[in-house]
């Protein structure tokens, strides 16, 4: 747990989390609603906020484990250039509690979160692991979700405030395509426990 493999180092992976401490990352605001115990971030969940990378990134492969308690709602932030306002200006992989729905939504988990909607339900249940990768290279979006890719999108397709490009509305008050692409990655603690591991970035050229 929390180590990197020999092809990682290769393909030039560092790990964002050493097992131990929170050593680069902050919160917003609750710091003790986050700890570290036995080799994982655990968001214990009762308080709102984030906690977030003090670095920023652009392009790059971003891979992570989570497991949520029954019914938790939490999200995975990245692009996020505002630590004032990560909602509009943080692009979301939504972790949510949604195994075995029989369709999805722009809120399921593996969503964009109000963006792009899953391509399939790929969420284990609730108590086990889930394995994530978020790609970011320029515009290009994709988010897989224990293998399977299950957003694919490009960004700049994002022309107006509030609006997706196929005319139906998001709750975001900025164009995507307007926004910086370097920014921070955090976690979110929406009041449900999560607990996190085997988080580790590849930046891209």
């Amino acid at each position: 747990m929390n180590r990197l493999s020999e092809d990682e180092k290769k393909q030039g992976y560092r790990l964002l989390f050493d097992g131990e401490t929170l050593q680069g990352w902050a919160a917003t605001s609750h710091p003790e609603g986050w700890l570290v115990q036995d080799g994982k971030i655990v968001c214990k969940g009762g308080t709102d906020g984030y906690l977030y990378t003090i670095e920023q990134f652009e392009n790059f492969i971003l891979k992570l484990e989570y497991r949520t308690a029954a019914k938790v709602n939490s999200g995975i932030f990245f692009r996020w250039s505002d630590l004032a306002d990560p909602v509009n200006t943080g692009l979301e992989m939504q972790i949510l509690d949604t195994y075995g729905q029989p369709t999805v939504d722009k809120h399921s988990s593996g969503a964009l979160y109000d963006l792009v909607a899953p391509s399939s339900n790929a969420v284990r249940p609730a108590g086990e692991w889930n394995e994530v990768t978020i790609q970011c290279n320029q515009s290009l979006v994709q988010l897989t979700l224990n293998g399977i890719m299950v957003v694919e999108a490009d960004i700049d397709q994002w022309t107006t405030a509030s609006q997706n490009p196929d005319g139906t509305k998001n709750k975001f008050k900025y164009a995507w395509r307007d926004l910086p692409r370097r920014g921070h990655i955090g976690l979110q603690d929406h009041g449900g426990y999560v607990e996190f591991c085997n988080i580790k970035i590849q930046p891209l050229p």
